[in-house]
């Protein structure tokens, strides 16, 4: 039986170190605050705000919500973000994202001042994860894929990781993250060519692949690390379920990360750091 690498004890540790840092801005006059975009009511993102609102609320960071209805129009939006660019009391935006159809998505994320881009929105944080330097922030999901990593028993010098996917949301910053470690990567996806034997030379497994199912059995072997960044409803179980089939999988590797309790329930940890980084460097 695999080890179940669990994000909530990882979750635990950042908020309590957030917390700590968070009550040292408030000794200096500086309150750490996230401010929240949301257009329409998608449950998604819904979900999402209520763990995060929770997080916040566990590591001392205030919460704005800017809600706005789903046939906002444009100038709407770009005028929400613009007043909480100029608002010196909030450090950190998050903008929901996919923004509805009759929106241009790209204008609004260029819009975002990327010293509050707390989740990767705007180009110079990409440029920032691609650089390895301090410009915005790298997305929250990739880096609570690295700190699962880090903690995974997995010496990343030198190690072989395939990465499966490649979003700019997980895939590619991931893997230049784990580059960054001196890892060995290489990025694949569901059209690499005999993407099974990819996966089995990795000593860590990254699948970010968007596809329940996308890993099976004859992608494993025995001694891996495997990270499933998945979160897909399968109508016939009724249940949440990863990218990987995790009852093939399990009985098979050393490690692997359970869905849900994985990778996403140590995003919202990352995401109040990201705000607490982001005042602290407003603070200097």
């Amino acid at each position: 039986m695999a080890r179940e690498l669990r994000g909530a004890p990882v979750a635990a540790e950042i908020t309590e170190d957030v917390a700590r840092r968070a009550e040292a801005l408030r000794a200096r006059g500086v309150e750490p605050c996230l401010a929240v975009v949301r257009v329409g009511e998608r449950e998604d993102d819904l979900s999402y705000e209520r763990g995060a609102t929770k997080r916040c609320e566990r590591a001392g960071v205030a919460m704005r919500r800017v809600l706005l209805a789903s046939d906002c129009s444009q100038e709407e939006l770009l005028e929400a973000i613009g007043e909480l660019n100029r608002d010196e009391s909030v450090h950190g935006v998050l903008m929901f994202r996919p923004l509805p159809a009759h929106l241009d998505e790209r204008a609004a994320c260029a819009a975002l001042d990327p010293a509050k881009d707390v989740d990767c929105s705007t180009h110079e944080s990409l440029y920032g994860v691609l650089a390895g330097e301090p410009v915005g922030f790298a997305p929250c999901t990739a880096e609570a894929c690295v700190e699962l990593a880090l903690r995974s028993g997995v010496g990343l010098s030198g190690a072989r990781v395939t990465v499966v996917g490649r979003s700019l949301v997980v895939g590619r910053p991931v893997s230049l993250m784990l580059q960054r470690l001196d890892a060995t990567v290489t990025m694949c996806h569901t059209r690499t060519r005999d993407l099974a034997a990819c996966c089995r030379e990795a000593d860590l497994l990254v699948v970010a692949a968007g596809h329940p199912g996308t890993v099976g059995a004859d992608c494993v072997r025995p001694g891996q690390v495997v990270i499933d960044v998945g979160i897909n409803w399968d109508e016939a179980a009724g249940r949440l379920v990863g990218d990987v089939d995790f009852a093939a999988a399990e009985p098979v590797v050393e490690a692997i990360t359970p869905v849900p309790g994985g990778v996403g329930s140590l995003t919202t940890a990352v995401l109040v750091r990201h705000v607490v980084e982001a005042a602290e460097r407003a603070a200097r």
